[in-house]
């Protein structure tokens, strides 16, 4: 495979801290959890990141397959705690689909290949609990 793009961010202070990016001006006041202080924590910035990279893989399966669709995806993430240093993610993809012909599971089906394409999702795919679930909304 031939690399497409690089990246490489930076973080000082951990899940408190400031995190920027080595090629973009973009800098993160990093806040914990439920702080209620003004900034973002890293789950927050994985569900844009997996929802952006789900979105792009579905595109690039729409177009494989001659499909025609809007679609709007969201991922919910979870961190999760068990004993001790035990901490876990979850994430629930829901992807909908609007102006167009397909039936619900046509388009559940074009959901799980793209599932099968991203790359975020080859990355997390047995390591952490994920749940895939797709809607048509009708016109």
């Amino acid at each position: 495979m031939k690399t497409l793009y690089s990246t490489k961010a930076s973080v000082t202070g951990g899940r408190t801290g400031n995190a920027s990016l080595q090629d973009s001006d973009l800098t993160i006041n990093m806040v914990a959890p439920g702080s209620g202080k003004d900034g973002n924590n890293p789950e927050q910035l994985f569900a844009m990141g997996y929802a952006a990279c789900f979105d792009g893989a579905l595109a690039a399966v729409k177009s494989e397959e001659k499909a025609k669709f809007d679609s709007t995806t969201e991922v919910a993430v979870d961190l999760m705690k068990g004993d001790g240093l035990d901490f876990k993610l979850a994430v629930k993809i829901h992807v909908t689909a609007e102006n167009t012909d397909l039936t619900a599971d046509e388009f559940q089906k074009l959901v799980e290949k793209a599932n099968t394409v991203c790359p975020y999702s080859k990355a997390t795919h047995g390591n952490i609990d994920s749940e895939v679930t797709s809607e048509v909304k009708s016109a």
